[in-house]
């Protein structure tokens, strides 16, 4: 698994319910089922990533997360997670809504458009920069919604949400030692990783 997905399993307590929006291959699943005892199951757009997921016995359907988490009901799941999807649906601020709405927390994992490489790359080169996270030129790029560390604490302050915990980790696996500060988060963070509830559960 990478990363991203090691620290979203240990975020979920052993047993629950979790959707996983974006789920790709299933490797999350995969382990939330043989490792911590977890009711899990996906939603992927790539058919090819679900047609594998399905022959490897995973629950994992066909979706989109900016349409089909209407036709989920309130509170059906313990965790709905969206793992590196955020920045890449149409109504990411809708996404979370609905996220919040059918479970009772949510996990959400983004590459942070504010890391200081990238900021660096824009300054000098005045082209959209490519790193390990960011490797697709502009013109096939599936994120249509970059955001930074702060732009999305400053959405969750908007609609409401309560962080429960957040990370920002580098793409080799090292926790940022700057894990108490957001702004040295945003400038040194590769990718973030948080854990929300509604204010009102």
């Amino acid at each position: 698994m990478r990363l991203d997905q090691k620290l979203i399993a240990e975020m979920i307590e052993p047993g629950t319910r979790v959707l996983d929006i974006g789920s790709g291959d299933g490797a999350l699943i995969d382990h939330l089922f043989r490792h911590r005892g977890c009711d899990a199951r996906g939603i992927e757009l790539n058919m090819k990533l679900v047609t594998r997921s399905v022959a490897h016995g995973l629950p994992v359907m066909h979706g989109d997360a900016d349409h089909d988490l209407a036709h989920y009901p309130d509170h059906a799941f313990d965790y709905v997670v969206l793992q590196r999807t955020l920045q890449a649906v149409e109504h990411p601020r809708e996404v979370l809504r609905q996220m919040l709405r059918i479970g009772r927390h949510a996990i959400v994992s983004f590459p942070n458009f504010g890391h200081w490489q990238l900021r660096l790359k824009l300054l000098l080169n005045g082209r959209m920069p490519m790193t390990a996270v960011w490797h697709t030129p502009w013109y096939e790029t599936p994120n249509i919604h970059p955001c930074t560390i702060r732009d999305f604490l400053e959405l969750c302050r908007q609609d409401g949400y309560i962080v429960e915990k957040w990370m920002a980790v580098d793409e080799e696996g090292e926790r940022a030692p700057w894990r108490r500060s957001i702004r040295l988060a945003n400038l040194f963070g590769e990718q973030a990783l948080f854990l929300l509830r509604r204010r009102d559960t």
